[in-house]
């Protein structure tokens, strides 16, 4: 019995200090691993609308705004470059804890990027799941197996950070952090003004075998979970092949019976500035995504709105009301950066 206790003891203690080890060293990224952190902070069965897909999804999706304008319960659970196999599988962790009444899914890297097996953003598709079967099952659709060891297991892939850790990491390992009132939402503050994209495309181009496997499977999960599929591209500067993709989504959309929506073919209507609302080519900044944000707000409403509650006074739902002091603090500290980094420009160029 005694050795009994030892051992029961070790393991304990073996498993509070690599616990503790993990939420100090661990990455924390707003390119995905925090809004997969976080996601697990929401309360349970609150998220009514959950957006999914690629950075374009997390950049350019206001939830703060759609929270204090609309009283609409949004997450942002995405990750940077994210393919429609990860989506997948995001969808279906999602779907242990929410039942949202709608899904946004955002396009953009299936049209973009075209292999079987994407490594730029893996990291940040993965590191902030919870262990899990379904995670295993990303990560084997998602990782050569001459790679598996670049990837996992994770501890293996951070456990050098320490003469990189920050006060970020610290909050985490203290138990300091508000998990629950971040929603996903990353704002930049960057003005990068880009050409107006033309566009004279009519015909659609497939979607790799591969990513229209994945699309099938996210549309079934949707009906096996009573989710309304809403299908969009949010707005960038988008290019001709591109749009050729979007078509093909477009098509699947209608056959399926679902709502789509190209945004790069609703620039004016939005109010976009190709001058003033870009943080880069890609992304929006601040100003552009609440542009974006607004719009989209009207569309959801139109076309959900039977399925959408306003949620504003509700307790329940107080950390989306914590959001909105989360949101302008990230909005603060990105224009400080960007301040300096503009300074820092200026100065060289002296």
């Amino acid at each position: 019995m005694k050795k009994i206790c030892t051992y029961l003891a070790f393991i304990l203690a073996f498993v509070t200090i690599m616990s503790g080890l993990d939420r100090l060293l661990s990455e924390k990224s707003i390119h995905g691993i925090n809004q997969a952190r976080s996601f697990y902070e929401q309360p349970r069965d609150s998220i009514d609308v959950l957006m999914i897909g690629s950075s374009h999804i997390h950049c350019d999706i206001n939830t703060a705004q759609l929270w204090e304008n609309y009283g609409i319960a949004t997450y942002n659970f995405s990750a940077a470059e994210q393919t429609l196999w990860q989506t997948y599988y995001y969808f279906k962790e999602a779907l242990k804890t929410q039942h949202p009444k709608v899904a946004v899914l955002d396009f953009y890297a299936p049209a973009c990027f075209k292999a079987d097996y994407q490594y730029d953003f893996l990291y940040e598709n993965l590191q902030g799941l919870k262990p899990s079967l379904n995670k295993l099952a990303l990560f084997v659709t998602s990782c050569e197996v001459m790679r598996w060891d670049d990837y996992f297991p994770d501890f293996f892939t951070y456990h050098n950070r320490y003469e990189k850790l920050t006060k970020e990491d610290f909050d985490a390992f203290l138990g300091n952090e508000d998990l629950a009132a971040f929603k996903g939402y990353t704002p930049y503050s960057a003005v990068r003004p880009q050409p107006v994209p033309e566009f004279n495309v009519t015909l659609g181009a497939d979607l790799t075998p591969k990513s229209e496997k994945y699309l099938q499977k996210i549309i079934e999960l949707a009906n096996d979970n009573n989710v309304k599929l809403f299908f969009i591209v949010a707005p960038y500067a988008a290019e001709n092949k591109e749009m050729l993709t979007y078509n093909r989504v477009r098509d699947i959309a209608y056959d399926n019976g679902l709502e789509f929506m190209n945004y790069n073919e609703a620039y004016d209507l939005i109010g976009l500035s190709f001058d003033t609302d870009f943080n880069d080519h890609s992304h929006l900044n601040y100003e552009g995504s609440c542009k974006f944000t607004d719009f989209l707000a009207g569309n959801l409403i139109e076309r959900y709105g039977e399925d959408i509650v306003d949620r504003r006074g509700d307790e329940r739902y107080s950390s989306w009301d914590d959001s909105i002091a989360v949101t302008a603090a990230m909005l603060d500290e990105s224009r400080e950066k960007e301040r300096e980094r503009l300074e820092k420009e200026a100065t060289e160029k002296e």
